[in-house]
């Protein structure tokens, strides 16, 4: 029988229509739907970074609901992992 599923940590960074548009309080909402910790902060290049942690399946449900804003526009993204960090609690926006 296959044991819990892993915590996983991504750091992604976002490309496309992502300022000004409500993506990190989408971010912050979606991730405290789901239960996962982390931060998202603009760039001064107009992307968005992101470090989530949580299930897999949760990180990607994320993105999605992140997608389906009204005006948010990803035309790109890279994504890296990263170690978790285990006393991490919440899902703030960090100021530019």
């Amino acid at each position: 029988m296959p044991g819990p599923e892993p915590i996983l940590r991504r750091q992604l960074r976002f490309w496309g229509a992502v300022q000004g548009v409500g993506f990190r309080y989408r971010a912050r909402w979606a991730a405290q739907g789901l239960g996962l910790t982390g931060w998202v902060q603009n760039l001064s290049d107009g992307s968005v970074l992101m470090q989530v942690q949580g299930l897999e399946q949760d990180i990607d449900r994320m993105i999605l609901q992140i997608e389906a804003g009204r005006y948010v526009q990803i035309e790109n993204f890279e994504s890296k992992s990263l170690p978790p960090e285990p006393h991490e609690y919440g899902f703030s926006i960090r100021e530019d």
